[in-house]
């Protein structure tokens, strides 16, 4: 045997090993990184229009602060530090321009309206003080204001109705800790263990019963994670009411079911044995039952959706583009997201889709949570837009937006990903059909549309807010409600209002009200509202006269005043209800969007209540009125402090005007019922807890304008199903088998708080 062979086995071998591992790799290798491919993007008009919505950048609020302090003639103090009796900037935002001026610039080639800013600006130092409004313009170099107080709300606004600061809740709190609660120091250490950094304190609103009170309920929790549910049994009535601190006093106090004048009286009733003590277990800095740090350790990781070929939608500015729809948003900082300009293939839809109020109506028997009240747009549901946490709150891909705010501060703040952008695969069809009569074939279209969605954080709730664009043209307005449950400390018949949740816990029944303004335009500005609904007839069937038939038959009204246009929560409202154009479509049908509403409302609070007129939005799950500038939201953040003479009262904006073939708003109420329960614990799930509205094309088009997407799915019995050009899904695994690039996780959601 040649010596030599063995070797030249040996290198052989070692070459084919080497070339099937090529192979092997070249084929198991890792797959190519998807590419985008160009968007398909109908002309919808220019994006720099758009613009005419934008959201104030920082730099034109930093100049409209620079000019407010150089030109009001008085001190301005930071509202970070200011005192009641300051003068100070509570906020500046965008002061949308008049409709009639924007239709111009947009539609009759007018110009631009010039950028002003709304100041909301704090009086305190003064003989008077108020609450004073100014348009600021034009930017980005301002160079006027005007007081639109008077004209916007007919006087003054009395200073008691400002909103509360976070400077003041810092001065509430260091009042609390070193004036309240140092009165009664056995008490606290023996009861509740206190050493000045283990109570956190929640307040409550409004304050008070009357016009002019500035009296809240402090309601005391262990300072731990989830402190929502850690109630101590403990509650503080100030009164907040003079300008100068130092006047400030406790009004009452409560504990475990009894009430006493102040914590002096408390302090002496515990000395002298006088008191049924309850005595809490203290928790963990986690909130051990409370804390959301999950109970299970990793495992295979959920479903992840990506886009093969790069996103179908595009952001540019204030705007975004998606399969024939277009429109502009922004982010208010009392009401938050709001869209404007809403098109479909071009055509305007909708002039404005946003958020009013959100809205909680508290029970309990413990003062704190029986008088609790809150309307959040008052502490601001853009200013508390929280950031997004990339795979959770919005799909790891989506496309994330800073936004930017000026409150509470002369410094504008930005929100990192505070508000995101993606198409969805809604996981089932938009239509289909699979026949098997007469022709076999199959035909569908998957159900994929357009989120944009942002979540405020208002205290212990998080409020996921939703507008949702369909390929048929339909949109949806929702809101999901998440985070702790308030809870009240559980004693006596606590149980009257509301579930055990924990040992010393009382989850507190509460209702959630959300209002929207909904500003239609179908086929132009002027529409008409007209219902639409069924009622069975009576009829002889003509071939067998002897016998009756009962069948549908379709009633049509149209509806001519404010008045039979607004619906009470407890009505019955014409199932097709929808805003007619003045043009027909291709059948003779009137064009229209329809108004369908998903909600689980009870009552709002009855209407003998001294303060329901504020929040008289809330009577009507639906209320059409003519638009008018003078009547822009259904509220006002002046209305949580003094609901008793509100500052608007929507009640008002019904007086029975004719709404036929005029610009017409729809003012939308959903709501719901939530009586916490235990597995509100650790906190409270969306699932089930969302209400909202659609806006459904009704004879709009001639046909369904989803036909004409390109996500159609159609093959017969006789085609080759497998073939990419008669079935585009046949060619998934070779278009989806690309790897998305997902960029590294990264969170700004605890810098600079």
């Amino acid at each position: 045997m040649n010596p030599k062979l063995p070797y030249v086995l040996l290198v052989g071998a070692a070459v084919i090993i080497f070339i099937l591992s090529c192979m092997l790799l070249s084929r198991g290798g890792r797959s190519p990184s998807c590419e985008s491919q160009p968007s398909v993007v109908e002309k919808t008009g220019s994006i720099s229009q758009s613009l005419v919505f934008a959201d104030l950048t920082p730099e034109e609020m930093s100049q409209v602060v620079r000019y407010l302090q150089g030109h009001l003639g008085v001190p301005l103090v930071d509202a970070s530090r200011a005192k009641p009796s300051d003068n100070c900037i509570a906020s500046v935002d965008l002061q949308v321009p008049a409709k009639a001026e924007v239709l111009r610039f947009l539609d009759g080639g007018g110009a631009r309206p010039p950028r002003e800013a709304l100041a909301v600006l704090y009086f305190g130092n003064q003989p008077d003080p108020n609450i004073t409004e100014y348009v600021v313009g034009p930017l980005p170099t301002p160079a006027y204001h005007r007081d639109v107080t008077v004209q916007k709300y007919g006087g003054k606004v009395p200073y008691h109705r400002r909103p509360t600061l976070g400077s003041e809740y810092k001065q509430l709190e260091v009042f609390l800790e070193t004036k309240a609660l140092a009165a009664a120091p056995t008490f606290l250490q023996e009861v509740l263990e206190y050493d000045g950094t283990n109570v956190a304190f929640q307040t409550t609103v409004p304050h008070g019963f009357q016009s002019g009170d500035r009296v809240t309920w402090f309601v005391l929790f262990q300072n731990v994670s989830g402190f929502f549910v850690h109630p101590v049994g403990l509650e503080v009535l100030v009164d907040h009411s003079s300008l100068d601190v130092s006047q400030w006093a406790v009004s009452r106090v409560f504990y475990n079911g009894q009430y006493y004048r102040d914590m002096v009286q408390l302090e002496s009733a515990y000395v002298q044995g006088r008191i049924s003590v309850e005595k809490v277990r203290k928790a963990p800095w986690d909130g051990d039952f409370s804390s959301m740090k999950p109970r299970a350790p990793p495992a295979a990781l959920f479903p992840v959706q990506f886009e093969p070929q790069g996103p179908r939608y595009s952001v540019r500015n204030n705007q975004v583009l998606f399969q024939g729809w277009s429109f502009a948003f922004g982010m208010s900082v009392s009401t938050g997201l709001r869209l404007f300009d809403v098109r479909h293939k071009g055509e305007r839809v909708a002039y404005e889709i946003g958020v009013q109020e959100a809205l909680s109506v508290y029970g309990s028997n413990c003062p704190g949570g029986m008088s609790t009240r809150y309307m959040d747009g008052s502490f601001g549901l853009g200013r508390y837009t929280s950031p997004l946490v990339r795979g959770v709150d919005c799909p790891y891909l989506a496309t994330y937006v800073d936004t930017h705010s000026l409150s509470d501060s002369l410094r504008p703040k930005k929100r990192k990903a505070s508000l995101c952008i993606f198409e969805q695969n809604l996981g089932s069809p938009l239509r289909r059909h699979y026949s098997n009569l007469q022709s076999l074939y199959y035909g569908g279209l998957v159900n994929s549309a357009l989120v944009i969605r942002s979540i405020a954080t208002v205290g212990n709730y998080d409020y996921v807010w939703d507008f949702i664009f369909y390929q048929n043209g339909a949109i949806e307005g929702k809101v999901q409600a998440t985070g702790y449950p308030s809870s009240s400390f559980l004693h006596g018949d606590g149980l009257r209002y509301g579930n055990r949740l924990w040992e010393h816990t009382l989850g507190t029944i509460h209702t959630h009200f959300v209002n929207y303004k909904v500003d239609l335009d179908v086929g132009g500005v002027k529409n008409s509202l007209v219902a639409h609904d069924m009622a069975f007839e009576m009829t002889r069937a003509p071939w067998s006269p002897e016998q009756q038939i009962e069948r549908p038959r379709l009633t049509k009204k149209v509806l001519d005043t404010e008045e039979q246009a607004a619906f009470r929560l407890q009505s019955r409202m014409p199932r097709y209800t929808y805003f007619a154009a003045n043009s027909k479509n291709k059948w003779g049908h009137q064009r229209g969007y329809r108004i369908q509403i998903t909600s689980f409302a009870g009552d709002h609070i009855p209407e003998a209540s001294s303060m329901e007129r504020a929040i008289s939005w809330a009577r009507y799950q639906l209320a059409v009125t003519r638009r008018k500038e003078e009547e822009p939201t259904s509220t006002s953040i002046y209305n949580q402090n003094d609901p008793w003479t509100p500052t608007v009262a929507f009640a008002d904006f019904i007086n029975n005007e004719t709404i036929t073939n005029e610009d017409l708003v729809a003012w939308i109420t959903a709501g719901f019922l939530h009586i916490p329960h235990s597995e509100d614990i650790p906190n409270t799930v969306t699932v089930g807890n969302s209400v909202g509205f659609l806006l459904r094309p009704y004879n709009y088009y001639d046909l369904d304008p989803s036909i004409y997407s390109h996500d159609g799915v159609f093959f017969t019995s006789e085609q080759d199903f497998t073939a990419c050009e008669i079935n585009p899904l046949a060619c998934l695994p070779k278009t989806a088998s690309c790897l998305p690039n997902f960029p590294p996780f990264t969170y700004d959601g605890f810098q600079n708080m």
